[in-house]
């Protein structure tokens, strides 16, 4: 089993999953984001020794923080459809810059288009960062 040992405590923290809960709106909406996390959770786990593993990984986390992005989605009734990484068109220089986009669809109504939110990650250091600001747009089915 891989052991984790940093000498560089920058960006690692604790959250609690209750408190980001309970600031959903209401009970629906609760379900739905625990539902949420739980699938991002047991769907992203990797060894985490790629970039592009590097970059989902960090996308997990930041998923975590930028969640209230994705009620927008939940609340209105989307669910979590896939998670797709590919290598960024976006960089900068000396980077290794990575897309992670979410989809959600409605699981109701199929011809709803479907919300994507895109992170753009750079995985070349130690700490990686997300780069922009998270990116939405709706897409057709």
């Amino acid at each position: 089993m891989p052991v984790v040992e940093s000498e560089q405590t920058t960006g690692m923290y604790g959250w609690r999953l209750d408190t980001l809960l309970d600031a959903a709106p209401t009970a629906d909406v609760r379900a739905a984001i625990q539902e949420f996390l739980t699938r991002v959770y047991d769907d992203l786990r990797n060894p985490g020794s790629a970039a592009k593993d590097r970059a989902l990984d960090f996308a997990a986390t930041d998923v975590f923080q930028a969640a209230i992005t994705a009620t927008e989605a939940i609340a209105t009734g989307k669910a979590l459809d896939t998670i797709i990484v590919e290598k960024s068109p976006f960089s900068r220089m000396n980077s290794d810059c990575w897309d992670v986009k979410l989809r959600f669809f409605d699981p109701e109504d199929g011809l709803r288009p479907r919300s994507v939110f895109r992170f753009t990650i750079d995985v070349s250091d130690t700490m990686p960062v997300t780069l922009r600001d998270i990116r939405t747009w709706s897409e057709a089915r």
